[in-house]
């Protein structure tokens, strides 16, 4: 049995908002990277129908960026999927079962420095892509080929 703690919170320790990222299965028929996104969970929550409880997550969808690994680091590159002329962030309720793990997404970093002051806590909000840590742990390089 594997438990991991899926964090989302408007204030993290009194602090800053946090808001973990997942592998979501979308295409169990599809090996690795292919059949899954990645979401940020930004709510979890229930409900029942018809006498049956289904536990769900509202996530902040990536869209992968290409077809296979980036070249240079062998990692997948994912961005924020957002919709219309406003850039909308593009949002979905999924099943918690179709949740496999918790996922470490890494800044893709331009070419000048941060911001005196920036807080990492914003990463995942200014970024304009991400490379999908396959590194994070032994489980990670299993799945994300």
């Amino acid at each position: 049995m594997h438990r991991e703690v899926i964090r989302c919170t408007p204030l993290w320790r009194r602090k800053h908002a946090r808001y973990d990222c997942v592998f979501v299965v979308e295409d169990q028929e599809k090996a690795g990277m292919r059949g899954m996104i990645i979401g940020r969970v930004k709510l979890l929550f229930s409900f029942v129908f018809h006498s049956v409880t289904y536990s769900c997550a509202l996530i902040d969808r990536f869209s992968r960026m290409g077809r296979g690994p980036d070249s240079l680091t062998g990692m997948w590159k994912v961005k924020p999927e957002v919709s219309g002329q406003r850039g909308t962030r593009v949002q979905s309720v999924e099943h918690v079962d179709t949740i496999l793990r918790s996922a470490h997404l890494i800044p893709v970093f331009g070419s000048g420095p941060l911001p005196d002051g920036f807080h990492f806590a914003y990463s995942l909000d200014v970024f304009n892509s991400y490379y999908v840590n396959k590194f994070a742990d032994h489980h990670s390089h299993e799945i994300v080929f």
